[in-house]
């Protein structure tokens, strides 16, 4: 048979559109390795597939709140509201990064990056009964970039425009080619109502429960005390393989707490059911009581396999006094963990080292041929000791004398130009080395105290203002702090989010965690390079020379971190017997109706110490110490 030009011309445009673009797929992997679950999959290994539905789930809030939208930068939203909405793509809790559809029933990329796109399921559902199509999925994603946090704009920068194909097919395309993170970031995005939003101003923070397609809807709202959210019963994905075993509790209410020892006799009193303790002290001999050693509950820790990330005390450099290295490495060198952790932490604590600590993603020693490759060019713009070993917290002996540590950080501060005077650490015009520490918990002072002692040595005066939640929210989103506590949290596969932590780009973007202002080419370079690796081998080459990278510069001072949950819990739950490997999996378990009736004839019979949640509302749990 002989062809017309015209159809071998057709021929050849079809195979090279097919040359571009894989086949669909039930999941993707961030470098095309085979999922550990086939397409036939019926449930994740780490859940109970038989689950019982039924029972309330308990837990207690941070502060308080203001909004049910958690997608923008006004007021402070109310936790757990990711119950509502369902995603494009869900993602596996036993693999470093892969994602299966949920909304999407399957997922198609160009072969050279270039796009992504999602064929949705034409059975997803709004609460409301509407089908989820394709412009939902375009409402959402504009609406996010142009009116959501800035974090969005970000974190979805390279993707040049989306385009609804049909009603249950999406395109993104990409302004570059060869991001393979990119398509599994979009896969994260939660898909919103666009005739629910037309006619609400979707900036404005709003108690009005929103509509949504998740296997929860909001129930009872109490502005800043208490929310709840009602299980959907016929949640139109129950029954699919990536949500089989999840979500089990009919009723989930989280009451807010702002003081963290109420918090802790709330729970003890029976208040809510589930705490995942952050203090040490706590763990140790925080929940002793009746309860406890009757077993009516449990203490269980299970084991936390993901990288910890950074946990540290951030500098603003904003503010001159911040703005040279020797300043901030001379200040953290006057922090004394070995001591706190064996004083105040029980010896429960890792001193963190590693932006990436808890993985082979954490660089060791001096940098390895390859490592050298993506550092040497950039030599001019690195300190020296980039090359050598890389930068670990010394370690004290425990004793609270720190002599060895003082000498060092006094002779870093003289070459910076600082000074003894009067008692007082002055420059060269005189002025004091004095900044605040912006807090939000009570519970913290405890740690910072021997801190601030240790700052005074030296002359520095560290003030400690512990403010609300929302004035800290705000605070932090206008850089208005000296110096605060947060973390870097990581991900087994980092990517995109490294521009929010450490890109130029982010700097001045109120709302991003850029949260020291670092502005930095050498950075940059690593960043995008970390961005686009092809390879499992090239990403952790390019995540150790960020990590000595960032390490050389002593944005923070580190702090610590634990690899298990601790799980306290009130004895009515079962969970399966296998976690998942990088998550705690709190909505795998599910209420066991056995345990439930015993706690509850055991109660009956017990008094215990009351905290009333209404009186309490609104008291927060610690940060990690």
């Amino acid at each position: 048979m002989r062809l017309s030009l015209k159809s071998c011309s057709l021929a050849l445009l079809m195979c090279a559109a097919g040359a571009l673009q894989a086949a669909p797929q039930h999941a993707v992997t961030l470098y095309d390795e085979a999922p550990k679950y086939p397409a036939d999959f019926t449930h994740f290994d780490y859940v109970n597939p038989d689950a019982p539905k039924g029972g309330t789930l308990r837990l207690s809030g941070f502060g308080g709140f203001d909004s049910l939208n958690p997608y923008i930068s006004r007021g402070t939203s109310a936790e757990q509201l990711g119950l509502i909405y369902d995603t494009l793509t869900f993602h596996s809790l036993d693999e470093p990064f892969t994602e299966y559809g949920l909304v999407a029933e399957s997922i198609e990329k160009a072969e050279d990056g270039s796009w992504v796109r999602f064929k949705l399921r034409p059975e997803a559902r709004f609460h409301d009964g509407a089908a989820i199509t394709a412009d939902d999925v375009v409402f959402t994603f504009n609406t996010l970039i142009e009116q959501g946090a800035p974090f969005y704009r970000a974190y979805y920068g390279d993707v040049d425009r989306v385009v609804a194909d049909d009603p249950h097919s999406v395109t993104f395309h990409f302004k570059h080619s060869g991001n393979r993170e990119l398509p599994l970031v979009l896969g994260q995005l939660p898909v919103l109502p666009k005739h629910y939003w037309e006619g609400r101003d979707f900036s404005k923070g709003s108690l009005e429960a929103p509509l949504g397609s998740g296997p929860y809807q909001i129930g009872q709202v109490r502005p800043g005390r208490s929310v709840s959210f009602e299980r959907v019963k016929d949640y139109w994905a129950k029954d699919l393989p990536v949500q089989r075993g999840f979500y089990n509790f009919d009723r989930i209410v989280v009451d807010y707490y702002r003081d963290g020892n109420v918090t802790l006799e709330a729970f003890k009193a029976g208040q809510f059911d589930f705490n995942q303790e952050m203090a040490a002290k706590n763990w140790a001999t925080g929940y002793s009581s009746p309860a406890l050693s009757a077993g009516r509950i449990i203490k269980e820790e299970i084991p936390n396999n993901n990288t910890q990330g950074m946990q540290g005390f951030v500098f603003n450099m904003r503010k001159p006094y911040f703005a040279d290295a020797r300043v901030r490495q001379a200040i953290a060198l006057l922090f004394d963990f070995e001591w706190s952790n064996a004083k105040l932490f029980h010896g429960a604590y890792t001193r963190t080292t590693s932006y990436f600590d808890n993985s082979e993603l954490a660089a060791q020693g001096e940098p390895d041929a390859d490592e050298l490759a993506l550092l040497e060019p950039l030599r001019d713009q690195l300190p020296a000791s980039v090359f050598g070993p890389v930068w670990t917290p010394p370690k004290t002996d425990g004793s609270g004398t720190i002599r060895d540590q003082r000498r060092e950080a006094y002779a870093l501060l003289q070459e910076a130009g600082w000074q003894i005077v009067d008692d007082q650490l002055v420059n060269a015009d005189g002025e004091p080395l004095q900044f605040e520490f912006l807090l939000v918990q009570a519970e913290f002072e405890r740690v910072l105290l021997p801190f601030k002692r240790n700052l005074a040595s030296l002359g520095i005066n560290m003030e400690l203002r512990r403010v609300d939640v929302s004035q800290y929210i705000n605070r932090l989103r206008s850089r208005d702090f000296d110096m605060v506590v947060t973390s870097f949290g990581q991900s087994n596969s980092p990517g995109n989010e490294q521009r929010e932590y450490w890109h130029s780009s982010s700097a001045d973007n109120p709302g991003s965690r850029n949260l020291m202002g670092l502005k930095d080419p050498a950075i940059d370079t690593l960043v995008e390079g970390l961005i686009q690796a092809d390879s499992r081998d090239s990403l952790v080459t390019y995540t150790h020379a960020l990590d000595r990278a960032l390490r050389s510069l002593h944005l923070v001072v580190p702090n610590w971190y634990t690899k298990v949950y601790r799980a306290a819990y009130w004895n009515k739950f079962g969970h399966p017997e296998q976690p998942p490997k990088y998550d705690l999996g709190l909505y795998t378990w599910w209420v066991d109706p056995a345990k439930d009736e015993r706690l509850r004839s055991e109660q009956e019979q017990v008094v215990e110490p009351q905290a009333s949640a209404a009186d309490t509302a609104g008291d927060a749990a610690p940060e990690a110490e």
